[in-house]
């Protein structure tokens, strides 16, 4: 089992940039597709970006095309997700989470942690 913990949220302007991390303790990242979803009050959790455990292929919502990127780093056992261009709507909590199956999906995720606050204020 795979423990996950993201940081790297807080309180910043609209036009701003962020980065997230989500470290992962108890077994390496290296097999593991990784991805970052976020919620907003009062709304349904989105899905925002993931990256497969081979060839790190991605994938993003809608919504941060072209504004944020994921990557891992597999010496580190990390995953990251830069957002630039941050808008007063990605304001939300950003939870990263974990499966230990190969291709990059929007669901099927087994291992979750418990989020960092992102506010983006306008």
């Amino acid at each position: 089992q795979v423990q996950l913990v993201e940081s790297g949220g807080g309180l910043v302007q609209a036009g701003d940039s962020l980065r997230l991390s989500c470290a992962a303790s108890g077994r390496t990242l290296r097999t593991y597709t990784v991805g970052w979803f976020r919620q907003a009050p009062g709304k349904e959790r989105e899905f925002v970006a993931a990256i497969s455990w081979s060839f790190g292929n991605t994938i993003y919502g809608d919504s941060v095309k072209g504004r944020f990127t994921i990557s891992r780093d597999n010496a580190k056992n990390t995953v990251s997700l830069q957002m630039n261009s941050l808008k007063p709507e990605d304001t939300a909590v950003y939870v990263c989470a974990a499966k230990p199956r190969p291709g990059v999906t929007t669901s099927g995720f087994d291992y979750w942690g418990q989020g960092t606050q992102v506010t983006v204020s306008s």
